[in-house]
């Protein structure tokens, strides 16, 4: 595709001009059952409603209007390494699977309106779960599989489900996580309890069941093989779903999303940001516990009519060619990742990528985490494709930044995520005068309002606090994304990292992400992670903590000494001396998520002798345990 600056940027302002008429154009690219009657009631900011009185459904409009022209396409491919079992859903088959589990939820009284909590490793059946609660008008909530007993209670007494579906256990590494007796302790300690817990038994944990309450998931599908339910045509405006924020503390925030807006924003960027086409197929390698899951392998690749792939595993197992087996073998056009898998990837051997043949793949999508040149370009030159960033969050559901290679094809730019996407009037506003910045001008991403389709309509029971923690007076009311930003003269947007992970040394605002930028252009570093650790004289100071590319630089402590000072000039170069970490330790492993996201909160604890929290979020609890063994090992870990 050609491109034409002119046509793109027409094209994005008419969507934020006149989002009615913008808006209402892409809500053709899903089916209604009733037509709605306004595009959008934005009568009450900043609560959007869109396409008003209309009705649709998500699982329509995900298999059942497929089945007229691909009922034997495969839909549905899942695949886990942990326990070496694949298997494929045609369209069809999909549709059968879904009705079943809705038939096995209505059999538990699971009506309208009412609550299913899903707590379940990477299976199908989850898959089948999600849909079919749409199918049925239930309102689920995906909690990240082996979440901490005491985190899923608090996320039970929120959204107090009728109903969890869960399974024995779920497996990451051949490391096999007992889900039931952590719910089963969630429960107890949840003032809310569910009238019933479907549990499907995998053989890979002992379980014990609780009479009158647990359900064993087979018996109950054996009892609806033929079921045939039909759909519930929902408002637009009705839930679809909660999503928890990950890394909440305290009371839990459920981002609830709409069926109607979400429906159109998630069509409308398989076409325009991921150019995903109907026949293809989409792998993204997300977990279904968080919002990427959500939209882009189970709503997003089956609104499009795609076949989206669910793996449950790692990607160096059984070996690193794993996904790429994965690409050649279900000739994948499109896949989604985290820039942490593709560093992980970059360090295995290169002829387990090369041996596999590629030349299905068209484009990979990275996310989750801010994307460094040096693996943007190491993967893009072995795979020779356009890697494309993207930049979102739980609350808005799909991409607020991007480059859309679907309207044209506007170049990337290395370090950047892109430009504001269609429908999102974003800017970038000085935090104390409230002024829009200049170009290069840091300050707070913001998204005027209204928000486009697809974004989080309030937080579930709770519209006062969605409003006093999202939408902030910066002599506008705008949406904050709390994250630091600046925006160049071309209009390209940098992200700097959160406003909540700033650093305040003596009466300094130090954003860690410009300090981890700058120590990573240090030759043998590979990964860091800063955080701000308090200070009693300067209120905070800057700790890091780095995986050298090297480790044998630093195997002694006078050359890591010698080390850590080379990384620290480096700073001083690069921020002045006022950001100059007050030390730099090495280890081997960062705590993060499944997705790829550093857990900094969890670090700063340890750094603060503080209780880190839901350690059940993190991919490797014993890369916490380096960081105390770091600290423990050098008494220089306070500011001098």
């Amino acid at each position: 595709m050609s491109f034409d600056a002119a046509a793109y940027d027409a094209f994005y302002r008419s969507s934020v001009d006149d989002p009615q008429s913008f808006w209402a154009t892409q809500a053709q690219r899903i089916d209604w059952h009733k037509p709605y009657r306004k595009t959008l009631d934005y009568d009450k900011p900043p609560f959007a409603k869109w396409f008003v009185d209309g009705e649709t459904n998500l699982c329509y409009n995900a298999v059942d209007r497929h089945l007229a022209t691909r009922a034997d396409q495969p839909a549905l491919v899942a695949i886990s390494t942990e326990t070496d079992t694949e298997a494929t859903y045609t369209y069809a088959q999909l549709h059968t699977e879904v009705n079943r589990s809705a038939a096995m939820m209505q059999a538990l009284g699971v009506k309208q309106g009412d609550r299913v909590l899903i707590y379940m490793p990477m299976v199908a059946e989850a898959a089948f779960a999600m849909l079919a609660c749409a199918r049925i008008g239930a309102v689920h909530s995906v909690v990240f599989g082996g979440f901490a007993s005491t985190s899923l209670a608090t996320r039970i007494d929120d959204a107090t489900p009728l109903l969890i579906i869960s399974a024995d256990a779920g497996s990451r590494g051949c490391h096999v996580t007992a889900y039931k007796c952590m719910l089963d302790e969630a429960i107890a300690l949840a003032e809310h309890k569910p009238a019933h817990v479907l549990m499907l038994d995998r053989g890979l944990a002992a379980m014990k069941t609780v009479a009158g309450r647990d359900v064993d998931y087979a018996t109950l599908r054996k009892q609806h093989m033929d079921a045939a339910v039909p759909v519930t045509w929902l408002e637009s405006n009705a839930p679809s779903y909660i999503l928890y924020t990950s890394g909440t503390t305290g009371k839990p925030k459920g981002v609830l999303r709409d069926v109607g807006g979400y429906a159109v924003a998630l069509a409308t960027s398989m076409d325009l940001i991921f150019c995903g086409k109907a026949g293809e197929t989409f792998f993204c390698t997300s977990d279904i516990g968080w919002v990427v899951g959500h939209s882009y392998i189970i709503y997003g690749p089956l609104l499009a009519g795609m076949t989206t792939i669910l793996y449950e595993g790692l990607p160096i197992r059984p070996d690193a060619s794993i996904w790429w087996s994965i690409v050649e073998k279900y000739k994948v056009t499109r896949m989604s990742s985290a820039p942490t898998a593709i560093r992980v990837l970059k360090k295995q051997p290169l002829e387990l990528l090369q041996k596999h043949d590629l030349s299905s793949l068209k484009a990979l999508y990275l996310a989750g985490e801010p994307l460094d040149q040096t693996t943007s370009d190491w993967i893009a030159n072995v795979l020779g494709v356009p890697v494309i960033d993207n930049y979102w969050q739980t609350e808005t559901g799909w991409p607020i930044i991007s480059v859309a290679k679907g309207v044209g094809d506007k170049p990337t730019r290395s370090g950047s995520p892109g430009l504001p996407m269609y429908g999102y009037k974003a800017k970038i506003i000085n935090e104390d005068t409230g002024e829009e910045c200049t170009a290069n001008e840091k300050g707070v991403v913001v998204i005027e309002g209204p928000l486009p389709p697809g974004c989080l309509q309030t937080l579930y029971g709770d519209d006062q606090r969605f409003v006093s923690t999202y939408w902030r007076n910066f002599k506008r009311v705008a949406y904050s994304t709390f994250d630091w930003g600046i925006r160049d003269a071309d209009g390209y947007y940098f992200i700097l990292g959160r406003t909540d992970d700033v650093i305040n040394v003596a009466g300094h605002r130090l954003g860690t992400r410009e300090i981890e930028e700058s120590i990573s252009s240090h030759g043998n570093v590979s990964e860091v992670a800063v955080v701000g650790v308090e200070n009693p004289v300067k209120g905070q100071c800057a700790v890091a903590f780095v995986i050298l590319k090297n480790a044998a630089a630093a195997a002694n402590p006078d050359d890591a000494k010698k080390l850590e000072a080379e990384i620290m000039k480096v700073v001083d170069q690069r921020l002045g001396p006022i950001a100059r970490p007050s030390h730099v330790y090495f280890v081997s492993a960062l705590p993060k998520t499944r997705s790829g996201k550093l857990v900094r909160r969890a670090i700063q604890a340890i750094c603060e002798g503080r209780d880190p929290g839901e350690l059940s979020v993190i991919e490797d609890p014993a890369a916490l345990q380096q960081i105390r063994t770091a600290i423990e090992a050098n008494e220089k870990n306070t500011c001098p």
